[in-house]
């Protein structure tokens, strides 16, 4: 994750990674190490912070909300790598497309030769401004799953720079949202409602913002999935 960050182009960000390991943190690593200093290096401010005790991925994700200050924030997963221009065409489509987040979903590559035309059945682009809505029982989902954001920008056959915005079910991995729509929603303040052990935080969210502001997927997606196994297997 921290390498694929110290790669972006022409881009002003600090980075903070919260940690909730057992034992030593999961940045306590000569190659995290190494990256932190490459960021550092190019003019990234890098906090590394626990966050104990443990009170569930809701929690940890307002309390790394409330330590934002940026109009701009992106939650971003340690199993994932950026390609270089991520945060560019994601910060030109958040300022285009004026709604509450947008987001590459993270692909895996290992399913390059998967391909699953009727999970990518779904695929609407939004054509004009980016509107409110529900997405209750949507489909869109699937849009996400394997390589399937790939094959269709393949098909697309998009031109170096060029992007197109399509609608979500909800976006894993990779999301930048407008902090202060992201606030007037709620943020993640839902966390004292939950037990310790849950998943499915970013998904309550973003769904509050969809209702409120609206959201986009973007295409091509950079966000690459590590595929390493789950720290949240239930």
């Amino acid at each position: 994750m921290l390498a694929g960050l110290a790669a972006q182009q022409d881009q002003d960000f600090t980075v903070l990674v919260s940690d909730q390991s057992d034992a030593d943190p999961s940045y306590a690593t000569p190659a995290a190490q190494a990256m932190t200093r490459r960021l550092r290096l190019t003019g990234h401010p890098v906090v590394l912070t626990r966050h104990l005790p443990r009170r569930g991925l809701a929690e940890h994700r307002q309390f790394l909300l409330d330590s934002a200050d940026a109009d701009r924030v992106l939650f971003l997963d340690d199993d994932v790598w950026l390609a270089p221009d991520v945060l560019r065409r994601l910060g030109s489509a958040l300022t285009e497309l004026r709604c509450g987040f947008v987001g590459n979903a993270m692909q895996g590559l290992s399913f390059m030769e998967d391909e699953r035309p009727d999970e990518q059945l779904p695929y609407r682009e939004w054509d004009g401004p980016v509107e409110p809505e529900e997405t209750t029982g949507s489909d869109r989902w699937t849009l996400h799953n394997a390589a399937n954001l790939i094959h269709l920008a393949d098909r697309l056959n998009l031109r170096p720079g060029e992007w197109r915005a399509y609608h979500v079910a909800w976006i894993a991995g990779c999301v930048l949202f407008d902090r202060p729509k992201l606030l007037d929603c709620g943020g993640f303040d839902f966390w004292t409602e939950l037990p310790a052990e849950h998943a499915g935080e970013d998904v309550a969210a973003q769904r509050r913002v969809l209702e409120r502001y609206g959201g986009a997927g973007i295409l091509p997606s950079g966000a690459v999935h590590l595929e390493s196994p789950t720290t949240v297997p239930d």
